[in-house]
Parts: C-alpha cells; sequence; structure tokens
C-alpha cells in the first residue's frame, strides 16, 4: 500500500507531524494485484490440459443383480486383447457367426473385459456386436456385501 501524508511543521508540536492539520490519501497499488492475477492464469491455463488427459477411470462396482440358470452369451475380453466366447476362444470377425449359431435366440450378448484392458479391443467388440444388431451389456464385478475389500 501506498500512503501519502501532508508533512507540515505547524506551531504546535515543535517539528512533529500532525494529522489534523494534513491530509491523509490511502490508495491500494493494484499493479501487484494485476500481476499475480495473470500469474496464476497462466498457471491454470498450463495445467487445465493436463487434467484433462489424466485422469483415470476405476469402473464402480454394484449390487449384484438377480443370477439366472439359462446360458448367456458372454464376451471375455482378456487382459493382452484375446476373445472368448463363454470360455472358448473366438475371432473377432467370426463372432457374430459364432453367436448366431450357438446363442440362435439371444437378443442381448454380455462384455466382460479385464480392468487391465485397454478400450480399443473392447471398442471393436462392441463395434461388431453393434454391425450384428444385438444389444450390449457391460459385465460389472458385485460388490462385496460384507463391507470388506
Amino acid at each position: 500500500m501506498a500512503f501519502s501524508t501532508n508533512l507540515s511543521t505547524g506551531s504546535s508540536g515543535g517539528g512533529r507531524r500532525s494529522r489534523s492539520m494534513g491530509n491523509s490519501l490511502a490508495e491500494i497499488n493494484i499493479i501487484p494485484l494485476v500481476d499475480v492475477v495473470l500469474v496464476l492464469l497462466i498457471i491454470f491455463m498450463l495445467t487445465a490440459h493436463v487434467m484433462e488427459f489424466g485422469m483415470e477411470v476405476n469402473v464402480p462396482e454394484v449390487k449384484q443383480v438377480q443370477d439366472s440358470a439359462e446360458d448367456l452369451p458372454v464376451v471375455s475380453v482378456t487382459r493382452d486383447g484375446k476373445l472368448f466366447l463363454n470360455e472358448k476362444p473366438v475371432n473377432i470377425n467370426a463372432l457374430p457367426d459364432e453367436l448366431a449359431k450357438r446363442f440362435k435366440n439371444s437378443k442381448f450378448v454380455y462384455v466382460r473385459a479385464d480392468k487391465a484392458t485397454t478400450f480399443d479391443p473392447i471398442a471393436q467388440v462392441i463395434s461388431a456386436l453393434n454391425e450384428a444388431k444385438l444389444g450390449i451389456r457391460l459385465v460389472a464385478k458385485p460388490e462385496d456385501s460384507s463391507g470388506r475389500r
């Protein structure tokens, strides 16, 4: 802050400052404030794109739904991108034909992927199932009901 005071010597006090005689002027110097704001703005602009792309997404656990006894088509994607249709290896190009052959009346396919799998093989499976006009349901890990992790 910058202060401006009138330092006039009056008859009373013999050389002492007298506030009653001079006007006090107090002004805020905004230049350092503007400098700090501009530096913070630059820092946020530089780090904004890092926060957008450095985000990790963990799939939440869900409550377990009802069990069924029927054999459902489950496409599993392993960590290294290999595909399995109900525990049997399958090629992605033959996936719609295998589903039509083994599960004639199925309208939905369950896709189960390893947590560490990259999204590319999963996206390829979803694309192949969309071309075959099949509904896609993603499988998540059931929540532990005891509260332990």
